[in-house]
């Protein structure tokens, strides 16, 4: 049986898609193909890295990609735009996706504060991420 494709956008693709990607795989990689792409991707940020091992995934495997790897090169079910900017910047006929959805979360990489305020910042998008994702999967169940 072929699995569904799933990409999850937004900016950079430092965090949020990366945290997505990584929770769909943990749920259901025996029934997704995930992958995740930045409009103007830049390396993972650290701070991803460290929320997300907190939960134990280990992203050493992830990497920063840009959406022109996907886009017009393979069919997915669905695109999630995790991001508003990725959202306004993203074409919206998007060729080959059957399903675009928007799911925006904050920027945790954006927000302005001590190191532990941004370190809890990253913490409250993970969570809400990690929720969205397991609601969408009842969803569909």
């Amino acid at each position: 049986m072929e699995k569904t494709r799933v990409l999850f956008l937004c900016t950079a693709n430092s965090a949020r898609s990366q945290m997505a990607e990584a929770f769909l795989r943990k749920y259901a990689g025996d029934r997704f193909e995930v992958y995740s792409a930045g409009v103007e991707p830049k390396e993972i940020h650290p701070m991803t890295l460290q929320v997300m091992a907190e939960v134990g995934l280990d992203l050493s495997g992830q990497y920063a990609k840009g959406v022109k790897e996907y886009l017009g090169r393979i069919i997915l079910t669905y695109l999630i735009v995790v991001c508003e900017k990725a959202e306004k910047d993203c074409p919206i006929a998007f060729p080959g996706v059957q399903v675009r959805m928007y799911w925006p979360f904050e920027d945790p990489v954006a927000h302005c504060g001590s190191d532990g305020e941004n370190l809890q910042k990253f913490r409250e998008v993970r969570d809400k991420i990690d929720q969205r994702l397991q609601l969408w999967l009842k969803e569909m169940a």
